[in-house]
């Protein structure tokens, strides 16, 4: 048994009574959707079309939200429906990023993960979902797709019918008859003008609030798009003639009219924020280690520094984890009841392992215990560069997120660790009695500069595969990223350093170096966490 969806494109008209039926049916609160009628139009009046296109979860048979969920909030059941357990979610929203379909909101009201569940209290009990019994003209078709004799399996077998975004290897089970790819493909459109459901999404977060206010507001309201003739006049008066939206019009591209609020940036500041106090966590220890390794002598003082730095930071980046939570009082969930796929769960035991094992070490060092150091060490290290690498491999179960696909994203965090824990303990030479070892943090942070520079440069001109990949590069290099990108990133957190480091050798200079790479640092982290979530999924 599979349970799957149809979409018959060549019924559809558009009314939205499966939006209604839906929110009705879950109680879906203002500003959010389960499932709702995309409309795109085509052409030049008088040779035009408006395209209805009903958007949901795809119920995929290799569902990446369901692999990136660290708590079993998301789960396939054996029916194949993509369900959900609101009493589990944390709302760290990692399946939101993880969705190519942007099916995926937190619900307003209790911050925890919500979709489309295919009605599956419903389908227990023998009925269809809200959605296909309340359609006029019969253009949603549900049922067992491993059954013959169901209507959907005739369908897939005897019309042509295409899914969306093919390409991420989900095989989801949501198919259109008559799909219109401009229509199912969000890079091939621009969003709409204002209007109802678009406005919602002006500083509103990960889910829109703005729709309470416009319901005890007096102010015209655009339900839909402008005629085009009105908004040509309109353009032409504020003199917009060059807005994208107005040059689509007049050549007859297509565009968006209707459609659902931008979800904006889910992962915000504190997630770049947490990789940059990992990385320094993690580098806090490399370093020494480091040291150790190329036969220098380690004071037990500097041992100590090493370790109270990597818990601190490490408790940071604890601190800002609960904090992007929405629902942080359940932020325990992720080690008591683990998802072993998610990148998360792993995430969080290298992060508890390392801490534990910088502990025994720190209270090693202080009693002064004769214990195998180097075995302690081994290990240590082996965590610490999973703790410095380990974000690249949770942005990768991503899907969403084409830019987060890099291979060099790994060498992009460790190479970050390195940096950083050598930037720390440049700015610590200075205040702390300077000791032999640290003869080496010159040498270590120059060949780290230079690394860190060829990886960005790997990271943003390898052919990327994808457009919404391309168009992250664009906004970074060219576009609303480029300043904070070439001054912060490159000049201020890489170039200056490296010119001081060369020109300009000292310590005072290397701890300016070092405050200089830190904020590179978190300026580079910003701009790698927030750029790719601003392009749209659906």
């Amino acid at each position: 048994m599979k349970y799957g969806f149809i979409i018959d494109n060549r019924k559809c008209i558009g009314c939205h009574a499966c939006t209604t039926a839906c929110k009705s049916e879950h109680d879906v609160p203002i500003g959010v959707n389960r499932t709702y009628v995309k409309q795109v139009e085509k052409g030049v009046f008088p040779n035009t079309r408006r395209i209805f296109s009903v958007m949901r979860c795809n119920h995929c048979t290799d569902a990446p939200c369901v692999e990136i969920c660290p708590v079993e909030a998301l789960y396939t059941r054996e029916d194949g429906i993509v369900d959900f357990d609101n009493n589990r979610c944390i709302g760290c929203k990692s399946c939101m990023q993880a969705c190519p379909y942007d099916a995926l909101y937190i619900d307003p009201d209790n911050k925890t993960a919500a979709k489309c569940n295919y009605c599956a209290h419903r389908v227990e009990v023998g009925r269809a979902p809200a959605c296909v019994d309340v359609c006029p003209e019969h253009a949603i078709i549900a049922g067992d797709m491993d059954n013959p004799h169901t209507e959907i399996a005739t369908l897939l077998a005897r019309e042509q019918v295409m899914v969306r975004k093919p390409e991420k290897g989900t095989n989801p089970n949501l198919f259109y008859i008559n799909g219109d790819y401009q229509s199912l493909d969000p890079d091939t459109t621009a969003r709409s003008g204002p209007g109802l459901w678009n406005s919602q999404a002006r500083g509103v977060g990960h889910y829109a609030k703005a729709a309470e206010k416009l319901m005890n507001t007096n102010d015209d309201i655009n339900l839909l798009q402008m005629s085009i003739d009105n908004d040509l006049q309109a353009a032409y008066q504020k003199k917009e003639m060059q807005n994208p939206n107005y040059i689509d019009v007049l050549n007859g591209k297509a565009r968006r009219v209707y459609d659902t609020p931008d979800k904006g940036i889910l992962w915000g500041w504190e997630v770049s924020a947490y990789v940059t106090t990992k990385a320094i966590a993690a580098g806090a220890f490399l370093i020494p280690l480091m040291a150790i390794i190329f036969g220098y002598e380690i004071s037990s003082t500097t041992k100590l520094i090493s370790v109270g730095l990597s818990l601190g930071f490490l408790g940071l980046t604890g601190l800002f984890l609960v904090m992007d939570l929405d629902r942080p009082d359940r932020f325990l969930n992720v080690l008591l009841r683990p998802q072993w796929n998610s990148w998360l769960v792993k995430g969080g035991y290298t992060i508890s392992i390392f801490g534990l094992l910088m502990t025994v070490w720190g209270v090693a060092t202080f009693l002064e215990w004769s214990i195998p150091e180097f075995f302690i060490l081994g290990l240590t290290g082996v965590f610490g560069v999973i703790l410095a690498i380990y974000t690249a491999f949770l942005f990768a179960q991503a899907k969403g997120r084409d830019f987060w696909q890099s291979p060099t994203l790994p060498l992009h965090m460790l190479v970050h660790s390195v940096l950083a824990g050598a930037a720390v303990f440049a700015i610590l030479a200075v205040v702390f009695q300077p000791e032999i070892w640290m003869e080496i943090l010159g040498s270590v942070i120059g060949v780290s500069l230079v690394i860190n520079l060829l990886t960005l440069v790997s990271e943003l001109t390898i052919t990327h595969p994808t457009k919404a990949a391309k168009k992250v590069v664009s906004m970074i290099l060219k576009e609303q990223y480029r300043g904070l990108f070439w001054f912060g990133t490159v000049i201020l957190g890489n170039i200056v350093p490296l010119l001081l480091i060369i020109f300009v050798p000292g310590a005072i200079t290397l701890a300016i170096a070092g405050v200089l790479i830190l904020i590179g640092i978190y300026i580079t982290e910003k701009i790698w966490v927030e750029a790719p979530q601003r392009i749209p999924l659906a």
